[in-house]
């Protein structure tokens, strides 16, 4: 950007006439204030608070303490007007580009005032030039490229013709702004800012038009246009944008569409040959075809910004979009979740994808506050203009508000702020409301899938090489040397203490009995006479069985999907499960894997592991199904791999967040339902969790609230649990019946019963995961030891899918087989739908072998 005028302003002093607005100033950007001692502290307050107006020139040379100055460059200062002598005790402290060395002319001789500037690299300000002869030769003797800039100002007023002669030589004229004005024949004693602006600009075009580059606030081109110099003048006295059109003249822009502009700034590029105008559009866009550009519509950020405005207008009533700008606890909850998992991410891509979703629920704080993007960079462009910095540590925690101050939500560093779930009465609500109280958040598919399909081809394609790479990168174990631990496996990796190893025994025992009474005996009837119908039982071959792990520990999970395969009868039974940083795998897995007759662990996780599952590689097995839980990656490539008929492979379902709802009423126990919902919360921050209480008073929630709140801050993850819940609702109806009805309708992975007479209740039950009845009965006893299975549907797939279970790992195969006394009977109705649906060869396979039965009856 090339700087064509400065305007010089003294907001410290008397209110003086000025032929500028605060408006109109604000289209040059550039000013000139002057500071001394007396007026540095207001100097501090008005930098700052108006950065977003101007750039500031600060002339200092009144000021005798050099951190003064520097304070005055941390406060948004973008240069300073300084002395030789203060310019070598900042010059160690801030880059020369925001350094001026002011020389008065006045009291300076001509020679001592050419020695400083042949002595110096910073810019150079002749102040109070009188003698303006002298000047424009030494100008013209300087040069106008690979110089430092310089600046001048007038001893007198001076007119148009002295300001020009200035521009049009490359330095930048300082003018007060009570002798300039933007409506010349309005003011004729006054001094055109257009006709200044315009002197030190070029043109190569025999019509004297510049070229004008169209941006946003941001900096996004809108579009290319041409302007002249009446075209400036029109822009700078109405506000707007105003360009020169080629064939019609002045083009007043969107004065016939709507689509008009509000001018923000004008300025000039490096070579003085083309403009920027830079203004806030209005309408449907700049480009006459609608779009916000003539380039096509926004992206990126700025497109993120204009759907948020939109979905803040106009999204439904209780939606969880519109609920993302009114309530303040589940925001700062999302920008929490967000903000760690792009702490936890460590490759290129997981922290790309990580940092856009925190950025997306930032901006949504924003924008529900009004705040833009654009005031979002000003702030970025003030922090850059800071010479000091603040140490890098981290911040101390904020301290809590007083317990007096209500109208400010609670402080995310309060430790004791109370986590408490939402409160919704069904009974008053409409079905819309409850819909979108209910509707869960939305799957980030699309974006995962970009992620993870370049990880799945790349182990498709380079196989355990690939797999090696990514154990190193995602999983922190940079020395493994093969991606498989095969069976039968040592000793060593199996040590466990002897109560670990009996409750994995105990609960191995409990699953195999379950599902080894889920064993069906072949089928056989007979249809009609001579037609029998069979269908009999083999278990899938091969399959994949995928173990979260890494720093966790989860062998239920190993024992849920494991426990099956062993009593499917599957012949090949491959575990994978991410390695730990030195290569190993929790002794806990390689035992369980051990016990269920496993080949082999693939040392995996994520995408990798599921791409290794799918296509196999010179190592790992080729599998028929993959199944197990996993993140939102572990989900998509599942997806991925089972719609690519290359891979022939099957998954077992698809999957969202974890998730419970419990139905209590006042036989239940407040902390029995409290833990419940506790136990649920833990797993994660987009966990969700759903309280549908029966007929429950106020006191009979709250004793609910305050059992959960107490049990929730004695949890070691007390700050995922305070997310989930803090994410989640009680709902409050009135009958047993309109509690299922809200059940059936969600279809949730796990619904726990703590109602009288809990059994009977479990017939109303149409959809769900798991169902665990009375209050004996808590949802992590299905999840390790019962003997029921853990693997179940979640985000509402209760409605069409079934959790694991021995069906499962096997298929059903039917067959048929025919007398001919039943392909008699059969027959016709056979040749006769075969012929309506003109299948010809159908027909005839039963009408050739029953002729030939004819046949050799009359030949007996």
């Amino acid at each position: 950007m090339t700087i064509s005028l400065i305007t010089a302003i003294d907001p410290f002093g008397p209110v003086t006439p000025s032929g500028l607005s605060e408006k109109t100033l604000s289209y040059l950007n550039q000013v000139l204030i002057t500071v001394t001692p007396d007026s540095l502290t207001a100097a501090l307050t008005y930098l700052p608070a108006n950065l977003h107006r101007y750039a500031f020139s600060v002339n200092v040379t009144a000021l005798v303490a050099s951190s003064d100055i520097l304070s005055l460059l941390d406060a948004g200062a973008s240069r300073v007007f300084a002395t030789c002598d203060q310019l070598k005790a900042l010059q160690p402290e801030t880059d020369d580009s925001r350094l001026v060395l002011l020389l008065d002319t006045v009291q300076q001789s001509k020679e001592k005032i050419i020695d400083a500037i042949s002595d110096t690299s910073v810019g150079v300000y002749a102040h109070n030039v009188v003698d303006l002869d002298f000047i424009t030769g030494w100008l013209q003797e300087y040069g106008s490229s690979n110089r430092p800039p310089v600046y001048v100002s007038f001893g007198k007023p001076p007119s148009l013709h002295d300001v020009l002669s200035i521009a049009k030589l490359a330095a930048v004229p300082i003018v007060p702004a009570g002798l300039l004005t933007v409506d010349p024949a309005s003011n004729p004693g006054l001094l055109s800012v257009s006709e200044i602006f315009m002197a030190g600009l070029t043109s190569d075009r025999p019509d004297h038009l510049i070229s004008t580059l169209v941006v946003d606030e941001r900096g996004i081109s809108l579009g290319l246009v041409y302007s002249s110099a009446e075209s400036v003048k029109e822009s700078l006295r109405t506000g707007s944008g105003v360009y020169q059109s080629r064939q019609r003249g002045l083009w007043y822009k969107g004065a016939t569409s709507g689509a008009t502009q509000e001018l923000v700034r004008i300025d000039s590029d490096c070579d003085q040959d083309c403009l920027r105008f830079v203004v806030r559009q209005k309408g449907t866009g700049f480009c006459h075809l609608e779009t916000a550009t003539c380039f096509g519509p926004y992206s990126g950020i700025s497109r993120l910004q204009a759907t948020l405005q939109d979905r803040k207008q106009s999204a439904p009533a209780g939606s969880y979009t519109a609920r993302l700008f009114t309530d303040t606890e589940l925001l700062r909850a999302k920008i929490m979740e967000e903000a760690a998992e792009l702490c936890d991410a460590t490759t290129k891509e997981h922290i790309a994808f990580e940092a856009a979703d925190l950025i997306y629920f930032a901006l949504a704080k924003c924008i529900s506050a009004g705040v833009t993007l654009e005031d979002i960079e000003k702030n970025l462009d003030a922090k850059s203009l800071k010479v000091h910095r603040r140490p890098g540590n981290a911040k101390p925690p904020a301290p809590a508000a007083p317990a007096a101050v209500t109208a400010e939500p609670a402080q995310p560093a309060d430790p004791n702020r109370r986590i408490a779930m939402k409160r919704f009465d069904v009974t008053s609500a409409t079905t819309a409301e409850l819909a979108a109280v209910m509707r869960r958040p939305a799957q980030k598919t699309h974006d995962i899938m970009s992620i993870v399909t370049p990880i799945v081809n790349d182990v498709r394609a380079r196989g355990d090489v690939a797999l090696i790479e990514y154990a190193a990168r995602f999983d922190r174990a940079p020395n493994l040397q093969s991606a498989v631990l095969r069976a039968p496996f040592p000793a060593h990796l199996m040590e466990l203490p002897a109560e670990t190893i009996a409750a994995i025994d105990l609960s191995f025992e409990n699953i195999r009995r379950f599902h080894a009474a889920q064993q069906e005996s072949p089928l056989t009837i007979e249809t009609m006479p001579g037609v029998t119908c069979s269908r009999f039982v083999r278990p899938i071959e091969r399959v994949g069985l995928y173990v979260p792990g890494g720093t966790a520990v989860l062998p239920s999970t190993a024992l849920m999907l494991g426990v099956p395969a062993l009593v499917a009868g599957c012949s090949r039974i491959i575990l994978a499960s991410p390695p730990r940083p030195d290569g190993s795998i929790t002794p806990e897995i390689v035992y369980v894997a051990h016990k269920v007759g496993a080949e082999c662990i693939v040392l995996a996780g994520g995408a990798q592991a599921v791409a290794a599952l799918a296509y196999g590689t010179a190592s790992v097995p080729k599998v028929d199904k993959i199944l197990g839980p996993g993140n939102q990656f572990v989900t998509a490539a599942k997806m991925l791999v089972s719609n690519d008929t290359t891979a022939g492979v099957s998954i077992d379902m698809p999957a969202g967040p974890s998730e419970v709802l419990v139905i209590a009423d006042a036989t239940a126990n407040p902390a029995f339902v409290a833990s419940d919902l506790l136990s649920q919360a833990e797993h994660g921050a987009d966990s969700q969790v759903v309280l549908v209480t029966v007929g429950l008073d106020d006191a009979g929630v709250e004793a609910i609230e305050d059992a959960l709140h107490t049990q929730a801050l004695a949890l070691p993850r007390v700050d995922i649990v305070r997310a989930a819940i803090e994410n989640s609702v009680t709902l409050r109806t009135e009958s047993i019946q309109q509690a299922l009805d809200i059940s059936n309708t969600y279809a949730p992975e796990h619904l726990i019963l703590q109602v009288a007479d809990a059994a009977r209740v479990v017939e109303l039950v149409r959809h769900a995961g798991s169902v665990f009845v009375g209050k004996w009965t808590p949802e992590s006893v299905g999840d390790y030891s019962a003997g029921v299975n853990h693997s179940l549907p979640t985000y509402g797939y209760a409605r069409q899918y079934s959790g694991v279970n021995l069906a499962t790992f096997v298929k059903h195969i039917t067959s048929a087989e025919l007398t001919e006394e039943g392909l008699r009977n059969v027959g016709g109705a056979v040749m006769q739908l075969a012929k309506v649906e003109e299948l010809e060869a159908h027909r005839r396979a039963v009408e050739i072998r029953l002729q030939w039965a004819d046949t050799q009856k009359g030949g007996e």
